[in-house]
């Protein structure tokens, strides 16, 4: 039988995964941007579609690590004045924040699957379709949006041992 601890095991470790491929992806970005300023400077002949391929290698990094910064809880968080209030007041809300937070991420992950379908286009000089990254935002979306749930589980278990 499988158990919500299974199943936020399994989310992880795709986060996870998801994550290293991003992490990796720095790799070919390394190698393009050198060639590319090595090809200007020293032959005045740039890498032919640089920028486009920079652009998405980029976007991939981004959008692949954001579910494994919320699994590791590495999101940028402002604790000034939350701090100083009581243990109960901060669970609510951290509660109220992962609610909102979970809320935003939804829309722009149906948002982003809405304008994947309709996805057409190509670059316009290496002619890569756009419509594999579109759908990298749907995914990594619904990444994010799995860790932030099961924040907000971890959250109510806490809750419990209270």
């Amino acid at each position: 039988m499988i158990t919500v601890n299974h199943l936020k095991s399994g989310i992880r470790k795709v986060t996870f995964i998801c994550c290293v491929v991003g992490m990796f992806s720095v790799v070919p970005l390394v190698i393009i941007t050198t060639l590319d300023v090595l090809g200007r400077s020293f032959f005045t002949k740039p890498f032919p579609g640089a920028v486009e391929i920079s652009e998405y290698i980029l976007s991939m990094i981004v959008l692949l690590a954001a579910g494994y910064t919320q699994q590791v809880k590495g999101h940028v968080w402002v604790d000034l004045i939350v701090r100083r209030l009581s243990r109960k007041t901060k669970r609510v809300i951290d509660v109220v924040t992962t609610v909102f937070c979970a809320f935003i991420v939804s829309v722009l992950t149906y948002e982003g699957l809405i304008h994947a379908i309709k996805e057409r286009t190509v670059s316009d000089m290496l002619r890569i379709p756009q419509k594999p990254f579109r759908l990298l935002v749907f995914v990594s979306g619904m990444l994010l949006l799995l860790e932030f749930i099961g924040t907000l589980l971890d959250l109510a278990k806490k809750k419990e041992e209270a």
